[in-house]
């Protein structure tokens, strides 16, 4: 097997970029770049910290992630398993990815940036949902914003309802853990609550 060695070996096989695949990049978030991130209503946040590397969905109402100015992108975080990656990567490194998804569209956006963990109260009240305000929020400082081209979007047929998998075509959250744990968890319980235990603690 081979393998590239050096950035001048990928560079030689790929070749120089278009002029539309670098104008793209701005550091700044401008009015057609704002439409974008107030339209879509899921991202997938990338962090890297010591103890690695963690890729989590985040997901709202569209306009969840809030434009504070040109530069600031205001990102809550809502319920979730309390896991806490992404957290505690970001406090012991700040580089943070976004990529948002459109649905139905098939460009994404990609914002690259620094984020800071925010406890303000006036702050995590104005992002209340159902009178439940996250515990944080995500301050991001922007430095760079691009449309990625559709192509992979394209490929996956992402959005064509006809792929869509039927829900008992892969194992259940439920047979997952079950089966992870010897049966200590998980299991047909899970599944048939999971339900209603969303519905009580989506935010």
């Amino acid at each position: 097997m081979t393998f590239i060695a050096s950035v001048a070996e990928l560079e030689a096989l790929y070749g120089v970029p278009q002029e539309t695949a670098t104008v793209k990049e701005i550091d700044y978030i401008s009015p057609e770049y704002r439409a974008c991130i107030e339209a879509s209503p899921f991202l997938v946040l990338a962090t890297a910290g010591p103890e690695g590397l963690d890729c989590s969905p985040r997901g709202d109402k569209p306009g969840f992630v809030r434009v504070a100015d040109e530069k600031t992108l205001l990102l809550p975080d809502r319920r979730g398993n309390n896991r806490i990656d992404s957290l505690r990567n970001i406090l012991q490194d700040p580089r943070v990815g976004l990529l948002f998804l459109l649905p139905g569209l098939g460009n994404t956006l990609r914002v690259n940036g620094r984020a800071r963990l925010s406890i303000a109260p006036e702050l995590l009240a104005s992002f209340a949902m159902e009178e439940k305000a996250p515990r944080s929020v995500a301050v991001i400082t922007v430095d760079a914003v691009y449309f990625q081209c559709a192509r992979a979007v394209i490929r996956a047929e992402l959005w064509n309802p006809a792929r869509h998998l039927a829900t008992d075509s892969l194992p259940s959250a439920g047979q997952i853990l079950a089966a992870l744990s010897q049966q200590r968890v998980g299991g047909e319980d899970y599944d048939r609550s999971w339900a209603e235990r969303a519905r009580q603690t989506m935010w």
